[in-house]
């Protein structure tokens, strides 16, 4: 009985202007959808308006040329899909992370089901401040994300078009039904008039509400005012005690007293220009969105958008509220927190399905201590019931851990590319051929220590340099001088010019290594630190690092596929240079 109910709800009206398939279609998907109402959610209104009102229902408002059968055809085919959720950006700056945390808990619904879909709307009626340039930039970095929409500006569908600012006549049309209907009505008030009323509310210590001046002036009146072009706002009729609740999926039952909380609110400025609430509940409605899934901010536009949506006779979407996003600070997440938009972040070298992943922890968990996630798994895990209603905090060293994983788990036809690319824009190796086999080998050697693609361009760069004695003056090194530095640095300066250090060039140099740093430490009865920490400060002119055979390896590679090296023959001589100006006690003959 509840399908039917919500079908008899959504089609009122439509059958008189259809042809005789109406009827069978109306049956055949109360029939074929029994779960239709579990899956649309329902707004609780007070007083809601019998189905069988004679007023027009709104699915006769479309686009300009569309005839009724059509119209029916494309509404009826809307609803049939199970779940319908959108994302719905202005464009008027670059995507934050919250929007991109909106627009992927929006993405892992829609995906959860077969028939789902993703409807990328944008809300750009604010002319000041809204352009084609940002929407440009938003929808790249969607791209980047990997979130794909399945209906938007550039996926027309059946219900667009998907810019508000291309649908202003819609709105008209629906605002005069409003009219027509009861539920709205022409408010001639000047702006200085309302700016008193608001001044006189605030002296006796009301709400700055509007006072209804127009709500029930004389009709004949109106009209002359109308025909004598006098501007006029159009302002929804809130009914006297009406109050709305919404079962919201993360915040729980939310209600409101609507007639104190908003009073008659505009839908039309005076200039012809809708406002947010107004275009955002007929898009809804027309878009056949059923999940709307947003930041919290945006709830106390429910109260609004359900009044419009009941107004119109269409169930209101089940709602699901997202708490904010603060800093470590605690504060709203804003620009001086540090990197706050998603082009930002790619620029840093973070990865797609890493981003994915961390914003997902913003606000949800699977119940598991699990916090590495595919993108398949967060698709088949995600759950508005697991939301929470607490705000998250922005964690970057959090951030930064998760895109480790991620990178450590790309395989390497996947890496080499993104290494080779950030290697490339800092100019640090040669184009294409020539330095594949040096990026192939330095991705090896600097994965195990990169967070973001990034890093490996500081990661490759301080294995190519050489800055022993800036880490000598600094006084690093203190403690390996007093404990004979100069003696290991004498004998790996001596086992280079024998030719019996292995170079990087060998075949089986690992293997050559390892034997060659073994038989040191034999002849100079050292072991562990005492003997590896000397010899990679004389080679790499640094206290850590990668590996030291891993490096000498490199070193021989980048010779022909960097663009700037300090190689280990120019390495040694920079050693027997200090070894000569070492202090009296380090200064014993040195070959050469």
């Amino acid at each position: 009985m509840k399908v039917i109910a919500f079908m008899t709800l959504t089609v009122t009206g439509l059958i008189s202007c259809c042809s005789g398939r109406a009827l069978a279609s109306i049956t055949y998907a109360a029939g074929r959808r029994q779960n239709i109402a579990g899956f649309l959610g329902r707004a609780r209104i007070s007083t809601f308006r019998s189905p069988t009102s004679t007023k027009q229902p709104l699915q006769q408002i479309d686009q300009p040329k569309s005839s009724p059968d059509a119209l029916f055809a494309r509404r009826m085919s809307t609803l049939m899909a199970a779940v319908r959720v959108r994302f719905a950006p202005s464009p008027t700056g670059t995507l934050h992370v919250g929007g991109a945390r909106t627009a992927l808990y929006n993405y892992l619904v829609a995906r959860q089901h077969k028939d789902g879909v993703f409807v990328l709307r944008i809300e750009d009626t604010d002319t000041a401040r809204s352009t084609r340039e940002s929407e440009e930039s938003m929808l790249a970095d969607l791209r980047f994300l990997g979130l794909d929409w399945d209906e938007g500006p550039d996926k027309p569908g059946a219900v667009g078009p998907y810019r508000q600012s291309e649908r202003i006549d819609v709105y008209k049309k629906v605002a005069q039904q409003l009219l027509e209907s009861g539920d709205a009505y022409p408010c001639f008030c000047t702006e200085e008039e309302l700016e008193a009323k608001r001044q006189a509310a605030e002296a006796a210590g009301k709400p700055p509400q509007y006072d209804r001046t127009w709500r029930d002036a004389d009709p004949a009146l109106v009209k002359e005012k109308i025909e004598a072009g006098e501007p006029y706002t159009v302002r929804f009729k809130v009914a006297p005690g009406r109050r709305v609740e919404i079962d919201d999926a993360v915040r729980g039952t939310v209600g409101w007293d609507a007639d104190a909380t908003v009073g008659d609110f505009i839908l039309l400025r005076s200039s012809g220009m809708p406002v947010y609430n107004f275009c955002v509940a007929v898009d809804d409605a027309l878009m056949g969105i059923t999940t709307v899934i947003r930041a919290e901010e945006h709830l106390t536009n429910t109260l609004r958008q359900c009044l419009i949506l009941e107004a119109l006779k269409y169930p209101a979407p089940k709602y699901a509220h997202c708490s904010l996003i603060l800093g470590e600070d605690r504060s709203k997440l804003s620009k001086r927190h540090g990197a706050t938009s998603v082009d930002q972040f790619r620029a840093q070298g973070f990865l797609p399905d890493a981003m994915l992943n961390y914003l997902a922890l913003l606000g949800w968990n699977d119940g598991t201590e699990q916090e590495v996630f595919s993108r398949q798994e967060l698709i088949d895990r995600f759950s508005l019931n697991r939301v929470v209603k607490s705000p998250s905090v922005f964690d970057m060293a959090k951030l930064r851990w998760v895109n480790g994983q991620h990178l450590r788990a790309l395989p390497d036809e996947n890496l080499v590319p993104l290494v080779g690319a950030c290697l490339e824009e800092e100019g640090m190796v040669k184009v294409g051929a020539e330095g594949a086999a040096f990026v192939s080998y330095a991705t090896q050697v600097a994965k195990g220590s990169m967070e973001l693609v990034n890093d490996a361009a500081t990661i490759v760069g301080d294995v190519l340099t050489y800055p022993l004695e800036e880490t000598l003056a600094s006084g690093e090194a203190d403690a390996l001088v007093a404990e004979g530095l100069w003696e290991m640095a004498r004998e790996v300066v001596s086992a280079f010019e024998a030719n019996e250090m292995p170079r990087g060039k060998e075949e089986d140099f690992a293997a050559l290594w390892k034997a060659w740093v073994k038989a040191v430490g034999k002849k100079m009865g050292r072991k562990g630190k005492q003997l590896f920490h000397p010899i990679r400060l004389a080679l790499t002119g640094r206290m850590s690092g990668p590996d030291v055979g891993e490096q000498i390896r490199m070193l021989h590679l980048a010779e022909t596929g960097a663009t700037s090296v300090v190689d280990l023959p120019t390495r040694i001589e920079k050693l027997r240079e200090i070894l000569r100006k070492a202090p009296v006690e380090a200064k014993e003959p040195v070959a050469g």
